[in-house]
């Protein structure tokens, strides 16, 4: 942190280019605290936000970074001498790969687009702490407890801002921010922000941009003088946000320890064909590696890897292992297997009938009014139509099926949440709702400009794995609720443009695993033992989550863990293959 600057500094300050390189150029020193300014440590939940310019002894900030607490991670920022303090614990502490970037209050202007749909406001309930603690979790940061984020909603230290849905009160979006000055009298008069982060399910555009400014703006009203940050340095889409707002490269750096949690950050990159796995293979390569377990990578575009420890060796395919038969595997591949042994188990499921060539087709539409039309194999959702209501539909939703297989299954259409719950070792793991795309209207874009926004941002918080395909299902999603394409989506209209919930398909999915009805889960694990698979996502419908009735209407043998975090599901996967590892979390 440097020392108070005149304003023609602050000035070439703000106007550097964000991409000047301070090697090389004389870095703006920071001077020692005065006397008079303690020592400065702020918990924020996460960890400790360690002030180190207040700290005149090296060695003493050592001895209060080895005090880091399991499950949490320190940060040591606005270091004097980063290398020094290296030297004294080599083996403890690493140099943060990350940047960090000022703005300068003085000049920062409000932007002019509002929120829509949305709204900033400080954290003020427990069920909004709640809300930030799981949004934490799901984006794979180190979550603050909500009792700390709802005991500390006054706090005049730190500040939580939420962005609230207004159609649904839920949180899509979380900030904090750190006033210096009220932290330890900072005479540079500063601030910082910190754990931006949201819902990577969340429909509205620009959340992130409004949680950043909203925050500038409170402490611009509190006079502060500028409002620091701390990015990974390839973060290229939040560097990007924050040099749009103004942000500027300043030469600060920043400490952290050695620990379980940072490992990814001082280990260096992953090899180059495990860096090529999808999020899907990648989640379970981590946790492998976490715990001492060799990795090799077979073949990474198709997600297959090898794992070993104590002389056993096991291939896998993304969430699909040896230890799933190929009896086991063919049971799940085939629907119309699947449901046969669902029913010879006593379990509940859709009335079925494989698509013929005749008049069957049209006597069971007649019979059940509604219906599902999909291929008897595959998965992720392809070839699939739901809610099929007249005989044209039916005809076309039969022929794009049989593109993925030969056998065309015909089921009873049945109300209810998309359900999918997760059995390892035939003990349920996770549950979580699965909702189809949905696009919000801002009274602007058509409808085709909308999907192909909400495409590109469940792209991007997906790894690539989710986007909303722009083909014939889609557009029938849209003509059914009466509308084309082109037509503009009035501000704040939801309008669903997929009937099925796969996340391939740009569906989201919301954990209730905390919510499952006991009986849902028992009904669960039963159905693994029918199948006798040691790993299996079903999918159920339900009135419910914490009712009792349910339909199964598909098994998984390769469900998407990556999909339920923040539930352990890479960690069961990793017992299941390793138990004797199971000491490693």
């Amino acid at each position: 942190m440097t020392i108070p600057r005149g304003p023609h500094q602050h000035r070439l300050e703000r106007n550097a280019s964000p991409t000047l390189n301070l090697i090389g150029r004389p870095p703006a020193q920071t001077d020692p605290m005065p006397e008079e300014v303690p020592e400065s440590v702020v918990d924020c939940g996460w960890g400790r936000l360690i002030f180190a310019h207040t700290f005149r002894d090296l060695d003493r900030l050592v001895e209060v970074m080895r005090q880091e607490k399991p499950g949490q991670r320190d940060i040591a920022l606005y270091l004097h001498d980063p290398h020094v303090a290296l030297s004294r614990a080599p083996q403890e502490l690493f140099l943060d790969p990350s940047h960090t970037y000022r703005l300068w209050l003085s000049g920062y202007r409000p932007g002019r687009r509002r929120p829509k749909g949305y709204a900033i406001q400080r954290l003020r309930q427990e069920e909004e702490a709640v809300g930030a603690h799981g949004i934490y979790s799901r984006r794979g940061m180190v979550p603050p407890a909500p009792e700390f984020l709802y005991e500390t909603r006054n706090s005049q230290t730190l500040t939580h801002l939420v962005a609230i849905d207004q159609n649904n009160g839920k949180v899509v979006g979380v900030v904090t921010g750190v006033d210096h000055q009220r932290a330890f009298n900072d005479p540079e008069n500063g601030s910082s922000l910190w754990c931006l982060a949201v819902d990577p399910q969340a429909s509205f555009p620009g959340i992130g941009e409004s949680l950043v400014r909203t925050l500038a703006e409170h402490f611009q009203a509190r006079g502060r003088a500028f409002m620091d940050l701390s990015v990974l340095h390839n973060n290229d889409q939040a560097i990007a946000l924050y040099e749009k707002l103004g942000f500027r490269r300043i030469p600060a750096f920043a400490l952290k320890t050695k620990s379980p949690i940072n490992e990814s950050l001082f280990i260096g990159p992953p090899p180059e064909d495990e860096a090529k796995l999808n999020i899907y293979a990648a989640i379970l390569v981590k946790e492998a590696r976490r715990r001492g377990i060799a990795v090799e990578v077979l073949d990474a575009e198709g997600g297959f890897f090898s794992l070993t420890a104590g002389g056993r060796s096991i291939v896998c395919r993304e969430s699909l292992t040896e230890l799933t038969s190929a009896i086991a595997m063919s049971r799940c591949d085939d629907k119309a297997v699947t449901r046969r042994l669902m029913v010879k188990n006593g379990l509940k499921v859709p009335a079925q009938a494989v698509a013929d060539f005749g008049e069957g087709n049209k006597a069971f539409l007649e019979e059940h009014g509604r219906i599902v039309v999909k291929p008897a194999r595959g998965e992720q959702g392809r070839g699939i139509t739901v809610d099929v209501r007249d005989e044209e539909t039916l005809e076309r939703a039969i022929a794009s099926a049989r593109h993925h297989c030969e056998t065309v299954l015909l089921e009873q259409f049945c109300e209810g949440q998309d359900l999918r719950i997760i059995v390892i070792g035939h003990e349920v793991v996770a549950a979580a709702v699965r909702c189809p795309a949905e696009v919000v209207g801002d009274g602007q874009h058509t409808i085709r400009e909308l999907i192909e926004a909400q495409s590109r941002r469940r792209a991007a918080a997906t790894g690539g794995e989710s986007r909303i395909p722009m083909d014939a299902e889609t557009e029938r999603c849209v003509r059914s609720a009466g509308l084309s394409m082109e037509d503009v989506l009035p501000e704040g209209k939801v309008l669903p443009v997929r009937k099925t919930a796969n996340l391939h398909t740009g569906g989201t999915i919301h954990d209730v695993t905390a919510r499952l009805n006991p009986h849902l889960a028992e009904v669960a694990v039963k159905a693994s033992r029918a199948l006798d698979i040691p790993l299996v996502g079903f999918d159920f419908l339900v009135p419910d989550v914490e009712g009792e009735d349910y339909v199964i209407i598909e098994a998984n043998e390769r469900p998407g863990l990556a999909n339920h975090e923040p539930a352990p599901t890479a960690e069961r996967f990793i017992d299941l293959l390793f138990p004797h590892t199971r000491g490693g979390h």
